[in-house]
């Protein structure tokens, strides 16, 4: 299994309601009517892509994780080949556990960790499906709209995330793009795909947090569908190497979501 391999989304906001409006005009998303069954009680909900597939669950914020500081966000989960292990490691290098290791049924082991600097983010070792042992997440694809296709963490230290996140994943960033005084924005290749990036900025009246880009056919139009639907646009446009466009924005909810693709023509 390939360490620190983005395979799953999840979003924790005070409504799912409020925000899904938002999501569903963006990306076409559908995000379940009906909560799931599962060991923590929480109510998720299943978020699905116009393509069938899964993108990711929503849910609310439970009362325990707000009292641990648990925001409105999106938190990745990341690959690894022994939970307990991960957990074990991580907390050695100076992280938070937020929730310890916990078998899901149908969908594998996970626990849930805040890294040094404060970004919250979940270790999981997925278990595919018994009819289809081959199976892989898609919620992640580079070059899909529909998908996270980035992962960016947003962290008042780089240095000492990339440090961090280094020794607990394996993860390679090498490769980095200056970014004057800040620092540097360093790129996150995993087994030859690249990720996302540390970016050494956090913006202002935010904690660290991770923040996935999600693909949109046509940026404006997306960039439009916003406001109408309860969401606040916190940076607009701009475009970014490879002839890609992002903005970012925060939902109904609070959470801080970006996204990305290609001007319309």
């Amino acid at each position: 299994m390939i360490a620190g391999f983005p395979v799953w989304y999840e979003l924790l906001v005070p409504d799912v309601d409020a925000v899904e409006p938002l999501y569903r005009a963006t990306l076409g998303w559908n995000i379940a009517d009906a909560p799931m069954d599962v060991p923590s009680g929480i109510p998720y909900r299943m978020i699905t892509r116009a393509d069938g597939g899964g993108a990711g669950i929503a849910g609310p914020i439970p009362s325990e994780m707000a009292q641990h500081g648990v925001n409105p966000a999106w938190y990745p989960y990341f690959t690894v080949a022994d939970v307990d292990a991960a957990v074990a490691k991580a907390r050695e290098l100076g992280a938070s556990v937020w929730m310890e290791p916990a078998d899901v049924p149908g969908a594998g082991r996970l626990a849930m960790l805040g890294d040094p600097q404060g970004a919250t983010f979940y270790v999981m070792t997925p278990t595919p499906p018994a009819d289809d042992p081959d199976a892989k997440s898609t919620a992640f694809d580079v070059n899909l709209a529909g998908h996270c296709r980035w992962n960016e963490l947003n962290t008042t230290d780089g240095p000492a995330a990339d440090g961090f996140y280094k020794l607990l994943f394996g993860w390679n960033t090498d490769d980095g793009m200056p970014m004057g005084d800040l620092g540097q924005y360093q790129f996150v290749n995993v087994d030859q795909v690249v990720i996302g990036a540390i970016c050494p900025i956090v913006p202002e009246g935010m904690a660290p947090h991770w923040l996935p880009y999600f693909g949109v056919d046509n940026i404006d139009d997306a960039e439009v569908l916003v406001k109408p639907h309860g969401g606040t646009i916190t940076h607009p446009i701009t475009e970014v190497p490879g002839g890609d466009f992002v903005f970012t924005a925060l939902d109904a909810g609070g959470a801080h979501v970006g996204f990305t693709g290609p001007k319309g023509v």
